[in-house]
């Protein structure tokens, strides 16, 4: 059994375990950065997907420097759903390694998680 004391990854700095997250990826196609948000709320995974303007990613991959235009996808999410919606980010992603990054919401209006709760249900 986990320490209570210690925080976990969707921990808030206040202690709290958090309820909602929002989820980030990234891919290289606008075409398929919508696919990816499309699935995710049609699956009821994520209540709300964006999809960001293409950023330029600066990485290292097989040993070489590489740069690369990607668009960035935020999913908005009850903790709750996270194991799901990583699985299917990493079943539908065509990258070896996605990037998927989850970051606790410590605070949020109550009628706005309430509806992120409403449609991950």
């Amino acid at each position: 059994m986990a320490d209570p004391t210690v925080p976990n990854d969707e921990d808030d700095p206040t202690g709290h375990q958090a309820r909602f997250l929002t989820v980030m990826t990234t891919i290289d196609c606008e075409a398929k950065a919508g696919r990816l948000a499309r699935g995710a709320i049609e699956a009821r995974l994520a209540a709300c997907a964006q999809i960001g303007a293409p950023v330029t990613s600066v990485y290292r991959w097989d040993n070489a420097v590489e740069t690369g235009q990607e668009w960035q996808v935020l999913f908005k999410t009850a903790a709750a759903r996270y194991e799901a919606l990583e699985a299917y980010l990493l079943d539908a992603h065509d990258y070896d390694t996605p990037e998927i990054i989850a970051t606790p919401v410590t605070r949020g209006g109550a009628g706005y998680l309430s509806w992120v709760t409403k449609e991950t249900s």
